[in-house]
């Protein structure tokens, strides 16, 4: 029988140790001001309408905890979404004190997508590695225009091409006020592509991320359960007690409007308030990469 090699593995055991429990955040390239990062956007070779992945999120910071709480939507989905409800539903009949509360709820519409870092100043271990892109709207045009835009003649189907012939995207990361901006990233013209990536451009299609997996799906249940601890600050039971009939009546029709509204609405629906205040969608989307 052969004899396991216990040191190697206890070798490994400690690094994990010390390293400490691994993290999804890891799977995203976290970008800071002050930089620019230069990546291969890598197309999904199975199915390339699967290249970028679009979902919607509602983000609040905890009545509750304090900290900030954030799930994506079912509206994803085209599914009934209990928050998007409860905002609507304060947004026609809530009291004022109920609307200042909503006001703090925001919806955002983000993309995320598989790259390859060709180079990360603030973490070059990520050089050469396999990365998924979070962005918003600012990007996401950047990008829109490269594919069928003003600059598809010159880009087009080059972003997507891990060789010689493709282009990288520079991402730069700048501050306007208090928020990053992405305004000024570009992609590239075509220019040589080098990679040490275990079994080459190969290696890289085969090893990008499941984008439809990467957000935790909940149920519209327990996506109530997070509305009631964190915006309402009630717990499983007191929710249970003190909704009324007439209360679950308007809440029903204004769920029904909701989702109505919500399916007419147009894909690219980007960062809102859930409030009226819309002018502050452009501080919102400036958030987009964090």
């Amino acid at each position: 029988m052969k004899e396991l090699d216990v040191d190697s593995m206890f070798g490994s055991m400690v690094e994990k140790l010390q390293k400490g429990p691994s993290s999804q955040r890891g799977q995203y390239l976290k970008t800071e001001v002050g930089n620019t990062y230069t990546v291969r956007i890598i197309p999904n070779k199975e199915d390339i309408n699967k290249t970028f992945y679009e979902y919607t999120s509602f983000g609040w910071t905890s009545f509750a905890t304090g900290q900030y709480t954030g799930v994506v939507s079912p509206i994803t989905w085209k599914e009934r979404c209990p928050i998007q409800e409860a905002m609507y539903r304060i947004k026609a009949s809530g009291s004022d004190q109920e609307k200042d509360k909503a006001a703090t709820v925001t919806k955002r519409t983000q993309w995320i997508t598989n790259v390859y870092v060709v180079n990360d100043p603030v973490n070059p271990d990520n050089n050469g590695t396999i990365k998924i892109l979070r962005f918003g709207r600012q990007l996401h045009k950047i990008i829109m225009e490269a594919m069928v835009g003003e600059e598809a003649d010159e880009l087009g189907a080059r972003i997507f091409k891990l060789s010689d012939e493709g282009c990288d995207f520079r991402i730069k990361v700048e501050k306007q006020g208090d928020y990053p901006t992405y305004v000024s990233s570009k992609f590239s013209m075509p220019k040589p592509f080098k990679s040490d990536y275990p079994g080459g451009v190969s290696g890289i299609l085969d090893n990008i991320f499941d984008l439809e997996s990467v957000n935790p799906v909940r149920s519209y249940d327990e996506l109530k359960e997070v509305l009631n601890e964190h915006f309402y600050c009630l717990s499983n039971d007191e929710s249970s007690t003190t909704t009324s009939s007439v209360a679950a009546a308007s809440i029903a029709t204004a769920a029904a409007a909701a989702v109505e509204q919500v399916q007419t609405k147009p894909a690219t629906e980007t960062t809102e308030k859930v409030s009226s205040e819309e002018d502050i969608d452009d501080l919102l989307a400036s958030l987009d990469n964090l």
